[in-house]
């Protein structure tokens, strides 16, 4: 019974984290993580996940997390951005959100336009920062979903 309650914990921290991944309010990658983590101590289970998997993944984690913050910076500052757009990525994304898995692709792209034009900058330039915030958002992105994924297939493993 005590294993049913292991394996369950475990899949709802990993099934939160996977949502997590896209939606902007949940650190998706470190619990989806952390259900893995939780999984290691079920009895029936433990033997199934070695050590090694769980720190790689974890270190893997720690720097998709990481990278995850900074990448949209690290975009909108190569195409000439400064602070209004990142904060208008990240008010686009959180924004986003609310219009479903097309807000969430184009919030961080209209709002850091929106924060290059407010900040000044003409239309040209303005689409040149917000792009570059695009891009680092989707880097971001499909990094914490190829995470995702090796979290999720070794859960999987460790159950088969």
């Amino acid at each position: 019974m005590a294993d049913v309650v292991w394996i369950i914990l475990a899949a709802v921290l990993v099934i939160i984290g996977s949502v997590g991944t896209v939606a902007p309010v949940l650190p998706g990658v470190p619990v989806s993580w952390l259900g893995l983590l939780l999984l290691k101590f079920a009895p029936s289970v433990k033997d199934e996940l070695s050590w090694t998997t769980i720190v790689v993944l974890g270190i893997v984690t720690l720097i998709v997390s990481l990278l995850d913050n900074y990448l949209p910076v690290w975009g909108t500052q190569k195409m000439g951005g400064n602070k209004q757009v990142v904060w208008g990525t990240a008010a686009g994304l959180l924004i986003g959100f609310f219009f479903g898995p097309l807000g969430i692709i184009l919030g961080p792209f209209v709002g850091a336009l929106a924060g290059s034009l407010l900040s000044g900058n003409k239309i040209k330039a303005a689409f040149k920062q917000a792009s570059g915030a695009f891009v680092g958002y989707i880097l971001g992105l499909i990094a914490k979903l190829v995470t995702a994924g090796f979290i999720i297939f070794f859960f999987i493993k460790a159950l088969m």
